[in-house]
């Protein structure tokens, strides 16, 4: 238990830092160059140092091969487009918190795909999170929601927090394949998925080539939240499951303020501050809740 907790945080922690890169990779690298190189590196180098293992598994992953492409493609690509676009247009404070909203809609998918098992603390502890989510698109006015004026940045994350969401849930279902070899073929989904939109990045002519700066942030990105936050989150599901998982996905709006105030100098508001005091309510809340559905079972 005390291991999934230490993978999760630092999973979050990563993912955070990702933010930051993304932000910073802004006028360096352009969006889909940065995706597909991410996804692309990672499965190569999965390929070169895994090969066998993964040749040893083809058998079980070849029925579900399909499922897990779409994954891929999911969890991987139409996160970190949205992602990567939604830094473009809000600050990097805003792109983390709302990853908050995450456990809501891990909890929404496994609920409607797999019928999982809540309790009432579970249920208001997601929705205490999601308010601050809601925090956050509104930046703290709620006529903003009425007359529908959110950032074009903060709708994109909420595309990015829905996608990684259902990717969350349906890792229920992976097959027992060794890691290396479903962080592969998720990889593989994801590299498929980004090379038609690199090409229309390239035909609106908004296509970016990195210098030092942009291949010192792909590297991070590449280790760090790609690789062994990847990895890390996979073996907590294994663990805890996915709801329980997917709570911990709260610290990154903790995580995110701090390094976004501190790295890149970005103020801080009090609408930011009671996001974070509903979130993490709903951690806590929810974590309780799983605590005892795990106990009854």
């Amino acid at each position: 238990m005390r291991n999934a907790y230490l993978l999760l945080s630092l999973s979050t922690l990563f993912w955070a830092g990702n933010s930051i890169a993304g932000k910073w990779a802004v006028g360096h690298v352009s969006p889909m160059i940065l995706v597909t190189i991410r996804w692309l590196v990672v499965a190569g180098a999965l390929y070169a140092v895994a090969r066998r293992q993964i040749a040893a598994d083809w058998a079980t992953l070849r029925s579900p091969l399909g499922y897990l492409l779409f994954m891929g493609a999911l969890g991987f690509t139409l996160f970190s487009v949205a992602l990567y676009y939604a830094l473009v247009y809000t600050t990097a404070i805003n792109a983390s918190i709302l990853q908050g909203g995450m456990p809501f809609f891990v909890f929404c998918a496994s609920f409607l795909l797999f019928k999982s098992r809540v309790v009432k603390e579970q249920v208001i502890g997601f929705l205490l999170s999601f308010v601050g989510v809601i925090i956050i698109a509104a930046q703290g006015q709620i006529g903003h929601l009425v007359a529908l004026n959110i950032n074009a940045g903060d709708a994109l994350m909420v595309v990015a927090i829905i996608a990684y969401g259902v990717y969350t849930a349906m890792l229920r279902s992976k097959p027992q394949v060794h890691w290396t070899s479903l962080m592969f073929i998720l990889c593989l989904g994801a590299t498929l998925t980004s090379v038609p939109l690199l090409a229309v990045e390239a035909m609106q002519g908004a296509t970016i080539l990195p210098k030092w700066q942009g291949w010192l942030i792909i590297l991070y990105i590449v280790v760090l939240p790609t690789l062994l936050s990847q990895l890390f989150f996979i073996r907590a599901v294994e663990l805890i499951g996915p709801n329980r998982a997917g709570l911990f996905i709260n610290l990154l709006p903790l995580w995110g303020a701090l390094l976004a105030v501190t790295l890149l100098g970005e103020d801080f508001r009090a609408y930011h501050g009671w996001a974070l005091v509903m979130i993490f309510l709903g951690i806590g809340l929810a974590e309780y809740g799983g605590r005892r559905v795990s106990s009854r079972a």
